[in-house]
C-alpha cells in the first residue's frame, strides 16, 4: 500500500458513503485533505479529524492541484464545478463519477477547455473496500498522469490499474462490471423471492446459490475463446432445451405467486434466440442476439 509524502495536499468534492470513505482514508494516510459538499454537515467529523472544509467550490479546487471528484452524475459534475471552471487550470480531475463512455470523454473535453486533465475512474469496490490492498480502480487518460499521481490512486483502492488514453475506457469497463453486478443480484432476489414463496428463508438457499454462483467462473472461461471465435456450435448445449429451461422457470415463479418481470424478460431473450434460427445451436448464440436492438 502506497503512502502519501507529508501534508501532500487533495481535495475531494463529494461526501456521499465513496467521498467520505475516500476522505478519511487520504487523512489516514497523512494527507492535508479540503472538502467541498452541498451538505456542509456531513464534512463534521472529517473535519474533526482535521480536513479543511471549502466555503466553495472554486476554494476546494484551488486548494490542491489534484481534486478528486464523486458525485452521482456528471450532470451534478458541471452543476459544481461550472462556477468553479476559472479555478480548474493546471488542476487534475480524478474523476469517479459514473458515467457513461461517451460522457466520461464529453467531461474530459470540457476539462481540457478550462486548462484541467480529467482521469476517468471506475471504482470496484463499495466504500467498505476504500483503503484495502485487495480493492481496485479501472483509470483511463494521460498515463504520466496517471503515474504521477501513483501513490494517490492506491492510497484510494490497493490496485489502479490504467487501462488506455480513452477517456471513456474505464467508464467502459466499470459499466460492463456493474451491469453484470446488478442482473446478477436481481437475479438472487429473484431467488430469494421464489423460495419465501415456498416456505424456504435467504438462509435455507444460501448453499445452493455460493455452489451455482461459485459455477459461473468456468462457464465464462469454457465459452470466452468460442464466442470470440464466433462458435457457436450445439455440441455441449442447445438453445431449445434452454427454452424449455426458462419457460419452467417462468412458469414456477407465477405458480408461486411472485413477480415475473425478470423471469419473463429472460424468456423473451431466449425467444428472440429462437425467431433468429439458433434453435440447434448453443446459447452463447444469444450473445449475436443481444448485439443488436430489439428495436
Amino acid at each position: 500500500m502506497s503512502s502519501a509524502p507529508q501534508q501532500q495536499s487533495v481535495t475531494v468534492i463529494g461526501l456521499g458513503p465513496m467521498g467520505r470513505a475516500m476522505a478519511a482514508v487520504l487523512l489516514d494516510r497523512g494527507y492535508a485533505v479540503t472538502l467541498w459538499n452541498r451538505t456542509a454537515s456531513r464534512a463534521d467529523d472529517l473535519v474533526a479529524r482535521g480536513a479543511v472544509l471549502a466555503p466553495s467550490p472554486a476554494e476546494a479546487v484551488a486548494a490542491s492541484e489534484a481534486v478528486v471528484i464523486s458525485l452521482t452524475d456528471y450532470a451534478a459534475v458541471y452543476a459544481v464545478l461550472e462556477p468553479a471552471a476559472p479555478a480548474l487550470d493546471g488542476r487534475v480531475l480524478l474523476n469517479l463519477t459514473s458515467a457513461t463512455p461517451e460522457e466520461a470523454r464529453a467531461g474530459a473535453r470540457w476539462a481540457a477547455g478550462h486548462g484541467a486533465v480529467q482521469l476517468t475512474g471506475g471504482v470496484n469496490s463499495p466504500p467498505s473496500g476504500i483503503g484495502q490492498p485487495e480493492s481496485s480502480t479501472f483509470y483511463s487518460g494521460p498515463r504520466q498522469v496517471f503515474d504521477r499521481h501513483r501513490p494517490l490512486l492506491e492510497a484510494l483502492t490497493g490496485r489502479a490499474d490504467h487501462q488506455g488514453e480513452d477517456p471513456g475506457h474505464a467508464a467502459l469497463l466499470y459499466q460492463i462490471g456493474v451491469g453484470m453486478f446488478w442482473t446478477s443480484m436481481l437475479s438472487y432476489w429473484q431467488a430469494v423471492a421464489l423460495a419465501r414463496a415456498n416456505g424456504l428463508t435467504a438462509a435455507d438457499i444460501l448453499p445452493h446459490a455460493d455452489e451455482t454462483a461459485n459455477s459461473l467462473t468456468q462457464f465464462f472461461a469454457f465459452y470466452t475463446g468460442r464466442v470470440d471465435a464466433g462458435e457457436h456450435t450445439g455440441d455441449v448445449d442447445r438453445l431449445a432445451m434452454g427454452m424449455a429451461s426458462v419457460e419452467h422457470v417462468l412458469r414456477t415463479n407465477a405458480d408461486s405467486g411472485v413477480d415475473t418481470a425478470l423471469p419473463a424478460a429472460v424468456v423473451e431473450v431466449f425467444r428472440r434466440g429462437m425467431e433468429a434460427g439458433y434453435g440447434t445451436d448453443s446459447f452463447s448464440a444469444l450473445v449475436e442476439v443481444l448485439g443488436k436492438s430489439a428495436r
